[in-house]
């Protein structure tokens, strides 16, 4: 009987080292696997305002500065969702971790101090618009006294612009949005606004189309700004993904991608209700 009750015990002795020496194998196995969330890229969300062509959740690819964003964190296996919202609810909400970054923003001392500034994304080309019909010409700042400009509200137009018409070189009225500033021109009550470029183009086709043939611009620039994408200094992971996105930035600019949004913009590829076309390795 004691015999008996000896191997019983031995037996459920081993019983319990096989089960305890499955239970190890299985645990590994689980830990060697990846679960589903671990191999999946990973998203970020950012915010932005409405500025068409470049920005815009209407447009394809919501944008071209959206559509190269995006595809720049894709080469870091990052998937990028844009928010679109008032530019001063994206500034706020992001400055408060609500976004992981804001497209995008000229450089400030004020803004420097809440955030991270990437590289340039975006080069802005401002341009004087004026009536075919009516003479206008400059080429510096000089050229531009005694004339009424029209001029968005807020807007600073670099320091030599602002010094002289501090000093009343020449005048400046102000309005809401750069088509009212269009109408203001057609009607002949202000000489010439400063807009960008492309800006200026794409609001004269979608909402003023009557104008088009009105309006003109002057192709010497009053000034080339740089846009940047902005990280909040008080995340502690814009630091790194700061990095990550300059590094492939720069890669698009040396290997020719980047130019090619650009064209793409020139081509029409940004027009609303454009077919939308994958373009590979743009």
């Amino acid at each position: 009987m004691l015999n008996y009750t000896m191997r019983t015990a031995k037996r459920l002795r081993n019983i319990c080292k096989a089960s305890l020496l499955l239970l190890l194998c299985v645990s590994n196995a689980t830990k060697a696997v990846p679960t589903a969330q671990s191999i999946d890229s990973t998203t970020i969300q950012l915010s932005a305002g409405e500025w068409p062509p470049f920005l815009s959740d209407s447009l394809p690819y919501q944008g071209v500065v959206a559509h190269l964003i995006r595809d720049i964190f894709a080469e870091a296996g990052i998937t990028v969702n844009f928010t679109f919202l008032p530019w001063s609810r994206a500034y706020h909400d992001t400055e408060n971790n609500k976004y992981a970054a804001t497209a995008v923003w000229m450089f400030s001392d004020e803004r420097a101090t809440a955030y991270l500034y990437s590289e340039p994304v975006l080069s802005e080309k401002f341009v004087f618009f004026y009536q075919k019909q009516r003479h206008f010409d400059w080429q510096n700042i000089a050229d531009l006294k005694g004339l009424l400009l029209g001029g968005g509200l807020g807007y600073s137009y670099g320091p030599e612009f602002d010094k002289a018409l501090t000093e009343g070189s020449f005048e400046m009225s102000r309005v809401g949005n750069t088509e009212q500033n269009f109408r203001r021109l057609a009607l002949g009550r202000i000489d010439a606004f400063a807009e960008e470029q492309s800006v200026g183009y794409f609001t004269l086709k979608h909402q003023l189309p009557e104008l088009v043939n009105v309006i003109n611009h002057h192709p010497k620039p009053l000034l080339i700004n740089k846009s940047f994408l902005l990280f909040p200094k008080n995340n502690s992971e814009s630091e790194k993904l700061l990095n990550t996105f300059n590094q492939y930035l720069l890669q698009f600019k040396q290997n020719g991608r980047y130019q090619a949004y650009f064209k793409g913009l020139e081509q029409g590829d940004y027009q609303p209700q454009a077919k939308l076309q994958q373009r590979v390795n743009p």
